[in-house]
């Protein structure tokens, strides 16, 4: 039977006031009060984060429940174990002496167990005439059968946040996996719009989440793809209706035009002033569009874009557009100046013009305002990408024969 007497433990051990209410709250179980002692030690175990426990001290809890002989905690049965150090210690594996006490007095901390120590600090147990035990001197489970219920709870709890957290990973993978599907969905047929910069806002996305993250980073990263997964539909859906509506609209005036053969306004401008400036809008100066070069002759002068490819690889123009967007991120280059390179030059040619600016990046102050002269220059035709990726070509292979 439990004992209500509140105990100091033996030597310099010090007494807390914790401890204190931890054994009166035991003194106060109620009557014919029995919990399966496996089953407390499972709920003890799923709740270890927040009862400050370790696997360690969940094995010398084992060892300790072993001890007692019933399977039941009784409010009215013996519930004082009393086996030795060495006993203790063989039951926990082998356990070293250093980390049992150790993890002992987390287990006491923790408020599961309460010593109840003798005189002079031994364990042991003194029994009656009828060999029935009389009083008992080591570790009181009283608490355990005490908190049995409240146990039971903190493990639901932790069982329900797991579950929670495995469902939030997983919604997090499904949406990751349509935000990216759609993204390069959108480059690879040609859908308008910035599509380097939204794939930009994905990865950061994905680079804020830890190795081992919790629920609420999870929750809030998901909230936050799913806003992006919804900005991405809707923006596909208007270009949708956008090109549905133009297609209509062509049809339309291709059958009124095909309705009156006979009107001149198709055939020839109506006047000479027309007619001039139909000629001077077609003279008007074009910028030439830039060559683009084969992808192998882009990775021999620029080598050091491959490092930032998918994988640390780049094997396919799409690799390498994947890669530009994160050197981008990483020279500091706005994602507007990116945009507007890629409007101008294509996004191949823009991928490749940043590449080479990685190569040269310790000659360069501003890399933002290095690529949007460049933008400038392209659009007014006085920029071609082949002296550069020439003079790093020369300037690898001159590298080589230095090293050679």
């Amino acid at each position: 039977m439990h004992t209500g007497n509140v105990t100091t433990p033996f030597g310099r051990r010090p007494v807390t006031l914790a401890l204190v209410r931890r054994q009166q709250a035991v003194a106060e179980l109620k009557a014919g009060k029995t919990a399966d002692k496996w089953k407390v030690k499972r709920d003890a175990s799923a709740a270890m984060q927040q009862l400050g426990l370790q696997s360690n001290s969940l094995a010398v809890l084992d060892a300790l429940l072993s001890f007692h002989p019933d399977n039941e905690l009784r409010e009215d049965g013996q519930l004082i174990v009393y086996p030795s150090n060495i006993q203790l210690s063989l039951r926990a594996n082998g356990m070293p002496g250093s980390t049992l006490r150790r993890h002992l007095a987390l287990l006491v901390e923790a408020g599961l167990i309460v010593r109840k120590d003798s005189a002079n600090g031994k364990r042991y147990a003194r029994k009656d005439d009828a060999g029935d035990v009389e009083s008992a001197f080591g570790f009181d489970l009283s608490p355990l059968l005490a908190r049995s219920e409240e146990l039971a709870i903190m493990a639901q709890e932790v069982i329900a946040a797991r579950a929670a957290l495995r469902k939030a990973k997983e919604d997090l993978t499904i949406c990751r996996r349509d935000v990216r599907k759609l993204i390069s969905a959108a480059m690879e047929e040609g859908a308008e719009g910035d599509w380097y910069a939204v794939e930009a806002v994905y990865v950061g996305m994905i680079g804020r989440l830890p190795r081992v993250a919790t629920i609420e980073v999870v929750a809030s990263i998901l909230e936050e793809m799913r806003l992006l997964r919804e900005e991405i539909l809707n923006r596909l859906e208007t270009q949708d209706k956008s090109d549905y509506s133009s297609t209509n609209a062509a049809q339309d005036e291709r059958h009124i035009h095909n309705s009156n053969p006979e009107s001149p306004t198709e055939s020839e401008p109506r006047s000479e002033e027309e007619l001039g400036a139909k000629s001077n809008e077609d003279s008007r100066p074009r910028s030439e569009p830039l060559k683009v070069f084969p992808l192998g002759t882009v990775l021999k002068a620029c080598p050091q874009i491959v490092d930032y490819g998918p994988g640390g690889n780049v094997t396919t123009w799409r690799d390498l557009m994947s890669a530009g967007v994160v050197v981008r991120s990483m020279m500091g280059i706005s994602p507007s100046a990116y945009q507007d390179a890629c409007g101008v030059m294509g996004p191949e040619n823009a991928a490749v013009t940043v590449a080479c600016m990685l190569e040269r990046a310790n000659m360069i102050n501003s890399a933002g305002g290095y690529l949007r002269d460049l933008t400038s220059r392209a659009e007014r035709g006085e920029f071609s990408l082949g002296p550069m990726i020439m003079a790093l070509l020369k300037a690898n292979a001159d590298l080589g024969r230095k090293v050679g």
